[in-house]
């Protein structure tokens, strides 16, 4: 294991303090909520370089600040100095036990030589305190500058790439998105827009899984439509779409196609009883897969894959208490090798059913409450290492699992 983001260090350096609170954040912000337990560590946003490139290593120069309470009735007690001290001494012994964390010959982090230095602060503002100022240059593993990671990208026939983090119309005021870019790079991939305000989806730049932006959606009537049909070869008719989002209640739809000609369906979400379901239908014959349900993923965000060819249909899905890897959803005569699934638009965020009109017309239903992240789609069947690298790169990601 290496250091691969500054968060992993900051992790480290939060469960090594057990004496009080810690915060990581400026200077002036110390006890601002007059809620500190102290004593108290402060860690301020680090000065980074990246001084040796093909190394992959990255210094560090942290300021951490201790803090302990000197009320004017102690002083009898315990002299100042004494108290600065004591303040010394907790951080000389949190910071040894960060680098017995980092002994570990796995783990590629360490000292800067004479990089330390520790300095006595008074008159510190909120509070009457006594503070230690330490200072130092940590080295730490980051990443190589070589392009050893995989992206949808890199896989074949990639049609539709849409990401909560990137290419979203949205008004920065309300938050409601009016449409969400595709980034396959396909000449035929499908724009996702919504025109009506009042079911436009929330973009959030963090929050969602691994802190991540993510498309809140709120169960009622929020909703994306593609701009083209959604695409599958016109040889084979086959398909592969993965999903990152989390579901909040039961009856709820991530992906939903409906070819109302033919009734053909596609749908990714969950069932009444609320527990994960992968649901395709060709006329009056119809397949689904409900997660086992003992336990329900529900406000949990997890990676979804469902892929199809031919007749064989298989379904990957991920959460942090769920696992399930090329699981067959069922073989299906009757979705042959001619059946058609490009003939209708998609939809973000609903299912979508008949209105049992005659002439009948599709009507959005099961709409989303909860968070989308990201959508992939490809215009045929993923073999199983492919699909095992784009989950990887989702997971390495969003952190699911």
């Amino acid at each position: 294991m290496a250091i691969t983001r500054l968060t992993d260090i900051i992790t480290v350096f939060d469960s090594k303090w057990t004496y009080g609170d810690v915060k990581f954040g400026y200077e002036s912000e110390v006890n601002q909520d007059h809620d500190t337990q102290y004593p108290l560590m402060l860690v301020e946003p680090p000065e980074s370089t990246i001084p040796v490139v093909y190394n992959g290593r990255e210094e560090y120069t942290f300021e951490i600040n201790f803090y302990n309470l000197y009320s004017q009735a102690a002083q009898s007690a315990v002299t100042l100095q004494k108290r600065w001290d004591n303040l010394q001494d907790l951080a000389n012994e949190w910071l040894d036990m960060v680098l017995k964390n980092y002994q570990d010959v796995n783990v590629e982090a360490y000292l800067e030589d004479e990089s330390i230095a520790i300095e006595r602060v008074k008159e510190v503002a909120n509070d009457r305190l006594v503070q230690i100022k330490l200072t130092f240059t940590m080295s730490a593993f980051t990443k190589c500058f070589r392009p050893v990671s995989n992206y949808p990208s890199d896989y074949s026939d990639l049609t539709e790439w849409l990401k909560a983090d990137s290419a979203a119309t949205f008004d920065i005021a309300s938050k409601r998105v009016s449409a969400w870019a595709d980034q396959s790079g396909y000449e035929f991939g499908s724009n996702m827009t919504q025109t009506a305000t009042a079911n436009q989806a929330l973009r959030e730049g963090y929050g969602g899984a691994n802190g991540k932006a993510y498309f809140n959606f709120d169960g009622t009537n929020d909703s994306f439509i593609s701009e083209n049909n959604f695409v599958t070869s016109t040889t084979n008719k086959n398909f592969t779409i993965f999903e990152v989002s989390q579901i909040n209640k039961a009856d709820n739809a991530v992906f939903g196609y409906h070819d109302l000609t033919n009734d053909r369906v596609i749908e990714m979400g969950t069932n009444s009883s609320g527990y994960y379901n992968f649901y395709m239908k060709n006329g009056s014959q119809e397949l689904s897969k409900v997660l086992p349900n003992t336990v329900s993923d529900l406000g949990k965000p997890h990676i979804s894959v469902m892929r199809y060819q031919n007749i064989q249909i298989t379904y990957d899905y991920r959460s942090a208490d769920w696992k399930y890897v090329d699981q067959p959803l069922q073989n299906i005569n009757f979705f042959t090798p001619t059946t058609q699934w490009n003939t209708n638009k998609f939809k973000i965020g609903c299912a979508l059913t008949s209105n049992g009109l005659t002439p009948p017309a599709l009507i959005e239903t099961r709409h989303l409450d909860g968070k989308v992240q990201e959508i992939i789609m490809y215009n045929r069947t993923l073999s199983n290492d492919e699909k095992d690298a784009v989950v990887g790169y989702l997971n390495l990601k969003y952190k699911i699992y």
